[in-house]
């Protein structure tokens, strides 16, 4: 059974709800022999990124970065995983309440130094969660869609 390891950090009820959408895609009932697994920014480890076979990555823009926890889980496993896991697919989604510039250049940095591929087109958007939605569905849903056998 193939694996999507889903990292996010969700410190607000916007930002669950948008991890949650991201969540009911990955699971949607049409998607057979992929299993979900959802992990904290604070709490993902190594073995949790070397047993996946395809990632969805989900950070708030703080400051003009990715959330500390985000980055935090980048700074335990990155050398340990670079390697084994080069060419992976995985995808991303960046709220912010003014501006992600910052937080999209550090994604596109850190996992390009990772060798992952980019699988989907991420959602990145600034201000309200609603309108969004869908696309973050849609996003779960294509991650775990490619990973079936």
């Amino acid at each position: 059974m193939a694996r999507l390891l889903v990292v996010q950090h969700c410190p607000t009820p916007r930002l669950t709800t948008l991890g949650d959408a991201v969540l009911a895609g990955a699971r949607d009932d049409a998607i057979e022999g992929v299993e979900v697994v959802v992990r904290s920014a604070l709490e993902a480890t190594v073995e949790d990124v070397l047993a996946a076979d395809g990632y969805v990555l989900g950070t708030s823009a703080n400051l003009g970065y990715i959330s500390g926890a985000l980055k935090h889980f980048f700074d335990t496993v990155y050398n340990d995983v670079r390697e084994p896991t080069a060419k992976r697919p995985f995808s991303y989604w960046i709220r912010g309440g003014y501006d992600t510039i910052g937080a999209e250049r550090a994604m596109e940095s850190i996992t390009t130094g990772l060798q992952w591929t980019l699988a989907a087109p991420p959602l990145v958007f600034t201000g309200d969660v609603a309108p969004h939605l869908d696309a973050a569905t849609e996003l779960g849903g294509t991650l775990a869609a490619l990973l079936m056998a």
